[in-house]
């Protein structure tokens, strides 16, 4: 066997392409700034640990509302249902006002939980990791919440939102 190269080349659309075959849901970090609701939508989400409690997710780091939430201290994930995807398309634009006509309430140490989602986690900022052109975010959770099982959690896989088949 040949030695592997220390530094192999992976073409970028490849790579996109092939971890685009597995599925994540999707969610909103949210947080207020001064007296503004800010947020981005996130796909990269995850449980970290059980004790303590902790979640973690990446965010690239030319992202303009991380640094508003960082500064908050206090962020709340929230995981969206199958029929949030207008709400998700909005936070996903960069620069504009996301909660524009967005109808919210506020977690028990106050970042914003839009209505509807599925589940909320408040959380607050625990660490941030440097992870090639992201930052690994650490949240410690000190409340949550799924408050609606009524529906699905909306997924995306291969490019699209909710339940694709793989042979499109």
């Amino acid at each position: 066997m040949g030695t592997p190269h220390p530094h192999p080349t992976v073409d970028p659309a490849a790579f996109r392409h092939v971890l685009g075959h597995f599925a994540s849901g999707v969610t909103l970090v949210t947080a207020i700034d001064g007296a503004t609701p800010v947020g981005f939508a996130c796909q990269s989400f995850s449980a970290l640990s059980l004790d303590p409690p902790l979640v973690a997710f990446f965010v690239a780091k030319t992202s303009t509302s991380w640094p508003r939430i960082a500064k908050a201290g206090r962020f709340a994930v929230n995981i969206l249902a199958e029929d949030q995807e207008d709400l998700c398309r909005r936070f996903a634009v960069s620069g504009a006002d996301k909660f524009a006509g967005v109808p919210w309430t506020a977690a028990p140490a106050g970042p914003p939980i839009p209505d509807g989602t599925l589940a909320w986690i408040d959380c607050t900022l625990e660490d941030t990791v440097p992870g090639g052109d992201h930052l690994i975010v650490i949240g410690r959770v000190r409340a949550l919440e799924a408050p609606r099982d009524d529906r699905g959690p909306l997924l995306f896989y291969r490019g699209a939102f909710g339940h694709p088949s793989p042979n499109r």
